[in-house]
Formats: structure tokens, C-alpha cells, sequence
């Protein structure tokens, strides 16, 4: 599946009261239907091919009231579907299904690391999705709809949001080994500090990543061994290869990782090569010099009876001694490697 291109901006705020973000009733061809938020609670299909579709805000104080007292859940799964707790999973209440699972975040100033939460009940007939903060792919599917092409059933659309969670996750991991590929190639511009910096971030991107993303992958795994039966055939296999793509982003982070780590301890060694041929060069030139700066200090005492003091070619037959010594240091050097 393409990765729908992520808009800079966030997405709508939810209802201040009730927490909505959106209601749609899917017709069954790919379409849907607005739904006043009165009528949720105790909104009933029409037809078999009718579900349920709210988006909401879950840090409304109103909506974990709401999920026990108009819609029945348990305290216990209302809880799970408000919480703070981020740690993907998934587990089947009877008939429905409750997940928890985890999103790029395409907010602005945002990393891909910083991953934001989705949460999902679904049964039969009815989805709910609740957020914290904007996420993506409720409103990219939200558009399919609006446009007659979206999900038809409940599993459609619970696919639907798990394929397009990880293709978003895949698209952050595809950028990163583009950037490593850029630095390898040395086309980047940055000189070796700014290069140190982009390789820092993009190892803190897969930790991050890698540590979210080996939970999610357990999750779509308990929801592809017990599967609801709501879950069609054509659903569950297109699950199993949603799992066996994310499974190839997880070695693709390996990959990336180990390239950054490679391409660092490549820079780092060429700075330390630099550094110790400097090093050297100067530990040369002092030992050159050394001998020199003696020789000098010792014919500069102002005592009587230094050699060559009244001789009119004293200074140059000096200078001359001094390059005789520099070049037998060189030659000694030379013949012990040192040069």
C-alpha cells in the first residue's frame, strides 16, 4: 500500500464537551454518512452492512464516563482505552476487539521516534478509535470515505487502520536509510560535525522506534492467532502480510542502526587519524628543533671565549652547521621511518 503524504498540520481538536472528533456510519460501498453525537450511544444498523465509525479525543474528563455508562464496557476496558499506558497490545472481550497500537507522529517539530497511540474497540457493527494527539491515518481514511472509496465493513476499516499505521512507520524508516545513504555518499554538505549530529539522531530514531515497534508486533500477532469473526478471510490475510511487513521494518531498523553505527566509527576514526597525524607532525618538528634551540641557548651565554665570536663569517658558518644538523635529523629520521 502507498504511504499517503502527511500533511504538516495537525488534525482537527475534538469536541470540548464529548470529546468527538468524528462520527460516520459506513454504508457498506466505500461511503459514509455524518452521525449527530446524540444518536451514538444508542445508534443501532439498519442494515448488515452498516458500522459505526467514532473518533475520539480521550482526554476528554467525559469520555471514559461515557464508554461505562452509555456504552456499556466494562471499568476495565474503559480504562484501557484512556489511559496513559502506551505499551501496544491487543486482546479479544468476546466478540470485540481492543488494541492498542502506535503511529508516527506527523505533528510539527516532531520525531519520528515520538510515536503517538491509537487505541481501538471494535466489534461487529461498531469501531471506536481515541487519540491524544492528532494522528494521520484516522483522517487519511476519513477522506477515503468521503470520497466513496473508503472501507466497507468493520474489518475493512480495522485493516484499513492497521495497514496504514505501519506504512506510515515503513515511509519514517525508508527516509532515515535514504539520509545514511546521503552520508555515505558524502553528497550531504554538514562537514563531520554536523554529519555526527544527523548519524546521533537517527540512532536515537531506531531505538526509539525499535522499541515500540517489537510490542506492536506482538499485538498484530495475538490478533492474527484469535482473530474475531467479524474478521473476514481476505482481512486476516491481509493481516498476516501487515505483520510480515512490519517484521521487515524491525530487521530493516537492525540495518540501519548497524549502517549508522559503522558510518559513525568511520567518521570518529578519521577525526583520530587526523588528530594523531598532527600529533605527530608536531612531536617531528619538536625533536627537530630541540637540538637547535640548544645549540643556540648555549652560544648565546654572554660569557668570554665563545668560538667563532670574532670571525667574520661566524654567523654563517653557524647557519650552515645548523642545516648540516637538521639534515642529518632528517636522514635519521628517514632511516628509522619516522618520516
Amino acid at each position: 500500500m502507498a504511504q499517503p503524504a502527511a500533511p504538516p498540520a495537525t488534525g482537527p481538536a475534538g469536541d470540548a464537551t464529548t470529546g468527538l472528533i468524528f462520527a460516520r456510519v459506513l454504508d457498506g460501498r466505500g461511503g459514509a454518512r455524518p452521525i449527530a453525537w446524540d444518536d451514538c450511544a444508542h445508534w443501532q444498523p439498519t442494515n448488515p452492512r452498516e458500522t459505526l465509525w467514532l473518533h475520539i479525543d480521550r482526554t476528554v474528563d467525559s469520555v471514559e464516563p461515557w464508554l461505562v455508562g452509555e456504552l456499556g464496557f466494562s471499568e476495565a476496558t474503559a480504562e484501557a482505552l484512556v489511559t496513559d499506558e502506551t505499551r501496544p497490545r491487543a486482546f479479544r472481550e468476546g466478540d470485540a476487539l481492543v488494541t492498542v497500537l502506535r503511529g508516527i507522529n506527523f505533528n510539527p517539530n516532531a520525531e519520528p521516534e515520538d510515536m503517538i497511540t491509537l487505541r481501538m474497540w471494535a466489534n461487529h457493527h461498531r469501531v471506536l478509535t481515541l487519540r491524544r494527539r492528532p494522528l494521520q491515518t484516522p483522517q487519511d481514511i476519513l477522506a477515503l470515505l468521503d470520497r466513496g472509496t473508503g472501507p466497507h465493513t468493520t474489518g475493512d476499516l480495522v485493516t484499513e487502520i492497521i495497514e496504514q499505521l505501519v506504512a506510515k512507520i515503513g515511509g519514517s524508516i525508508l527516509d532515515m536509510n535514504d539520509k545514511i545513504d546521503a552520508l555515505e555518499a558524502g553528497g550531504d554538505g554538514l562537514g563531520t560535525d554536523g554529519t555526527l549530529t544527523v548519524i546521533a539522531t537517527i540512532r536515537r530514531n531506531c531505538l526509539g522506534l525499535k522499541r515500540h515497534m517489537s510490542p506492536q508486533h506482538e499485538a498484530l500477532e495475538q490478533i492474527g492467532r484469535n482473530p474475531p469473526k467479524w474478521l473476514s478471510e481476505n482481512n486476516q490475510r491481509d493481516i498476516r502480510e501487515t505483520i510480515d511487513r512490519l517484521k521487515r521494518y524491525l530487521e530493516d531498523l537492525d540495518v540501519s542502526k548497524e549502517s549508522a553505527l559503522v558510518l559513525q566509527d568511520d567518521l570518529n576514526n578519521r577525526a583520530n587519524a587526523r588528530a594523531n597525524r598532527t600529533i605527530y607532525l608536531l612531536s617531528v618538528a619538536a625533536a627537530i628543533f630541540l637540538p637547535l634551540g640548544f645549540v643556540t641557548s648555549l652560544l648565546g651565554v654572554n660569557v668570554g671565549g665563545m668560538p667563532g665570536v670574532g670571525h667574520p663569517f661566524g654567523f654563517w658558518i653557524l647557519i650552515a652547521a645548523l642545516a648540516g644538523l637538521v639534515a642529518a635529523q632528517l636522514a635519521i629520521f628517514r632511516w628509522l621511518k619516522w618520516l
